[in-house]
């Protein structure tokens, strides 16, 4: 199978995107060739078997430009040679700009969406694609008549356990993802300054993410501020921009991962920080299926300061042990529910499946 893939960015060092280059490589493994187009390039780390074609966004290459490009690095890939499928990463602005030259030469098109903004974008992707995937279906945000849930993608091997890392003298709390006000930090400093009075221990909080635009450097400036008035500035960390190879050491370090997002995201560093065996508070329903049979424990409810804290005084008093048995149940699930050999198996299965419809 020969497939084209559309990408946003194609960087092993990209904070937020660098995942994408696992995700490639797996593909990569059992297809005979992927075209990549993607909207900018970085450090590549990929197999011989896979071209990138960037847009030039790296390069700050405008907008008109990089439709340009798209189009001329398309026709370039449609002209070498026969593609089978086309896979879309949460990339809607592409799979519309290639479905009507795809269509035409049958070519299916599968399109990954996992985020609760509703664009006209997404709606005119929705139609055009032959089917939508995410990881969980509370991910997506439009009709599910086209959506097939496949999974998160985390690659187990690099998000592993290693329990020689912890600190037990002075629990660290980590919260990983982007510096963005749908992160929701705020109840997570609230809940760290309600956590000094009642329990008394030293512990640290670590959040650790990147700052992707303008809006977020603000809200990074007002989170400090905010730490500083809660009196928690010796407690609280912020470590920013770290490349995702380094990350599985810092989910490796902490006792308990805390995601903040509502229902509605897949936010992926709550199932890397399970791969790597960490009890991981959420306030996402969307993760119950992966939280199994310990909804209760570890579900609290969005914005509620008191259930986080107290489900939080719960992990945390938890014998080592028993921290430990929850990590390893967590990371099992991610296995069998979440793995990136099981999302890679699942896009390409369906493109087969899409592929023999088109013959049929």
């Amino acid at each position: 199978m020969r497939l084209l893939l559309f990408n946003l960015a194609t960087d092993i060092d990209h904070p937020i995107l660098g995942f994408t280059s696992k995700w490639i490589s797996a593909l990569a493994e059992r297809v005979e060739h992927i075209d990549v187009i993607t909207m900018q390039a970085g450090r590549i780390e990929i197999p011989d078997s896979v071209n990138v074609y960037s847009l030039g966004k790296e390069k700050g290459y405008s907008e008109p430009r990089r439709l340009v490009e798209f189009y001329r690095h398309l026709f370039h890939i449609l002209r070498k040679g026969k593609i089978d499928g086309c896979f879309s990463h949460m990339n809607p602005l592409f799979t519309n700009l290639a479905a009507p030259i795809l269509k035409i030469k049958g070519i299916p098109i599968v399109t990954w969406y996992a985020h609760p903004s509703l664009t006209s974008t997404l709606k005119l992707a929705h139609h055009l694609s032959d089917r939508m995937v995410a990881s969980v279906a509370t991910a997506y945000p439009y009709k599910l008549d086209k959506l097939v849930v496949i999974g998160q993608g985390i690659d187990t091997n690099l998000f592993c356990t290693n329990q020689q890392n912890i600190d037990n003298k002075t629990p660290l709390i980590l919260c990983a993802g982007r510096i963005s006000p749908v992160k929701n930090h705020l109840t997570l400093l609230k809940a760290t300054a309600l956590l000094r009075q009642r329990w008394n221990r030293q512990f640290k909080v670590l959040i650790l993410g990147s700052i992707p635009n303008r809006e977020g450097e603000l809200y990074f400036q007002s989170l400090k501020a905010i730490t500083e008035q809660l009196g928690i500035g010796d407690i609280v960390d912020f470590k920013l921009g770290v490349p995702m190879l380094e990350l599985p050491q810092w989910y490796q370090r902490c006792v308990v991962h805390i995601n903040l997002t509502p229902t509605g995201f897949g936010d992926k560093v709550a199932w890397e920080a399970m791969s790597c065996g960490k009890p991981c508070l959420v306030a996402n329903e969307g993760f119950k299926e992966t939280l199994g049979q310990y909804q209760e424990e570890l579900l609290f409810r969005y914005e509620d300061v008191e259930d986080l804290v107290k489900k939080l005084m719960n992990i945390l008093t938890l014998p080592t042990q028993e921290q430990e048995n929850i990590g390893y149940y967590l990371r099992k699930q991610v296995i069998s529910r979440h793995s990136l050999d099981n999302l890679s198996q699942n896009i390409l299965s369906l493109i087969k499946q899409l592929i023999a419809c088109k013959v049929n």
